[in-house]
């Protein structure tokens, strides 16, 4: 498993990551950090490797885009000082220029996205043990769906930006792919965004196998 004793963990994104956690910091009782993947990836580490101390801290925010991460980047990760930081953002990006079609400056084209992720990333990588790079993910099957083609779009920017910067890649749309080829989306997402539980459950697994979690340890 990647992450070292006492490490310090910063989840960062959208409603997809928010998932109502604590203000201002998502840590600690009472479900700070969410009822999400977040909150999944927490437990699942405390239960199999409690000896090491893992800090995870939830500090996505609903409605995000990477623009907004770009405002936030200091108060919510830099001054935070991770060890490891996982990013997983995008959906608002894209799903702007679909469900506002006609109010542009809410959108966040491909270019100015991947752009600004890697000046984020650029920034910090050098202070940080790892990086977790997710993609954003639409839970739609057909590929050729014009939101689900552009979404994998955003998606290959966030694989070239791992390999760029020696991230651990998480491919949130292929994990979601395969569960979809027994399960109608609409169980894992009403909307084909916001995940259910099982949905939830499908990213937390996804994580956590980037980060070489071992499911047996301890038994």
């Amino acid at each position: 498993m990647l992450l070292h004793a006492k490490s310090k963990l910063v989840m960062i994104g959208d409603s997809i990551t928010d998932c109502d956690r604590a203000r201002p910091i998502g840590e600690g009782l009472f479900g700070a950090n969410g009822k999400g993947y977040v909150s999944l990836v927490d437990a699942l580490l405390t239960a199999a490797y409690p000896e090491l101390g893992l800090r995870i801290v939830n500090m996505g925010t609903s409605g995000n885009t990477v623009r907004d991460l770009k405002a936030r980047w200091q108060t919510d990760v830099l001054d935070l000082k991770p060890d490891w930081l996982s990013i997983m953002i995008g959906t608002n990006d894209v799903w702007r220029q679909y469900d506002l079609p006609t109010i542009p400056e809410q959108h966040v084209y491909i270019e100015e996205y991947e752009e600004t992720l890697e000046q984020l990333i650029a920034q910090t990588r050098p202070q940080l043990q790892g990086l977790i790079l997710m993609t954003p993910f639409y839970i739609e099957p057909n590929a050729l769906d014009a939101m689900r083609s552009t979404m994998d779009q955003y998606g290959a920017a966030v694989k070239r930006l791992a390999a760029k910067y020696d991230a651990q890649f998480v491919d949130t749309q292929a994990a979601f792919n395969q569960v979809m080829k027994h399960i109608y989306p609409a169980t894992l997402a009403w909307d084909r965004v916001h995940p259910t539980a099982t949905g939830h459950a499908v990213l937390a697994r996804a994580f956590l196998q980037a980060i070489g979690y071992d499911y047996n340890k301890g038994l």
